[in-house]
């Protein structure tokens, strides 16, 4: 069982702990196969998602694993929520702890809000995405679907295309691939790259067409247009131009590759709709996964600790 209380990234995860997140998630997601809608892993147990952005894939799929496994759930929104009170995220953290919460789950603006979260209280902390840090459940289930696809990770060249420089996705995949032994390679223009990517311990392309050659696994992120008014890029037009995956771009790819997005797609602008809704789009595979993954950190962290 994992010894620590909370999950806030990949980047501090053992390997064995990496490995027994996704040993579980494998048999959660056997439950999932079975159709089975209630199990009594987290009878018992209440979990909370405190949500300071919008999201619709990763709250859902939290809500309905920890639902699954009997807990008692709540949702809350900074929007409606004593936050637009002025209440901070740890006086909101310490009243979830008074409530007897087990998890609270946690997205924030802020990078590093859910590591002064979890100093605070006594609840498990679940990171389920801090600014431009971490977002390590989704990296999990991205991990996961490779891991099912393809057996073992270890020398699998995996592409990861678009805004690294913003995505929490990103990073957080970089750090579970390489401890898991892939190789990893980053393509954008050099705008969309982080200062430190030399020190992340991947390769760095500014070549789509060059680098998705042989690739086992092709990941497209969201481009975030909303940074777009900082002219980190001349046009979305000249970025899908050089950046977008298309079907003649996924033909380089090694013919059994599959590919990922976390999810919103831009249809036309990362991802073609032909590839994003083709045989080798794993996409809707990753949503069903993230159930099962996030199964498997909410029972394993909700486990009585080795001493």
């Amino acid at each position: 069982m994992l010894k620590r209380k909370d999950l806030l990234g990949l980047k501090d995860l053992t390997v064995e702990e990496l490995e027994e997140i996704l040993s579980t998630a494998e048999q959660m997601r056997k439950i999932l196969d079975q159709n089975v809608k209630k199990t009594p892993h987290l009878q018992g147990k209440s979990v909370a998602t405190l949500f300071y952005e919008n999201s619709t894939r990763t709250r859902t799929s939290f809500e309905t694993a920890a639902k699954i496994m009997g807990a008692n759930t709540s949702s809350i929104s900074a929007q409606t929520s004593s936050v637009t009170k002025g209440e901070t995220l740890i006086d909101t953290g310490k009243n979830l702890d008074a409530l007897l919460t087990d998890v609270i789950i946690v997205r924030h603006s802020m990078s590093g809000a859910p590591h002064l979260l979890a100093k605070n209280v006594k609840a498990s902390v679940i990171n389920a995405g801090d600014g431009t840090n971490e977002h390590p459940t989704q990296a999990l289930l991205d991990i996961y679907t490779m891991k099912e696809k393809f057996g073992s990770l270890n020398g699998l060249k995996v592409v990861i295309a678009g805004d690294i420089k913003h995505s929490r996705v990103a990073r957080s995949n970089i750090w579970g691939l390489n401890k898991l032994g892939a190789c990893v390679t980053v393509c954008a223009p050099k705008t969309l790259l982080p200062s430190c990517i030399d020190e992340m311990g991947v390769s760095v392309s500014y070549n789509l067409d060059d680098c998705i050659r042989d690739a086992n696994v092709v990941m497209g992120l969201r481009l975030q247009l909303e940074r777009q008014q900082a002219g980190l890029f001349p046009s979305v037009a000249e970025y899908n131009a050089y950046y977008g995956i298309n079907s003649s771009r996924l033909m380089r790819a090694d013919g059994n590759a599959i590919l990922l997005h976390p999810g919103p797609v831009n249809r036309g602008l990362e991802l073609s709709s032909d590839v994003a809704d083709g045989e080798q789009s794993y996409i809707l595979r990753q949503v069903t996964n993230g159930v099962a993954v996030r199964m498997a950190v909410l029972f394993l962290l909700t486990r009585p600790k080795e001493k």
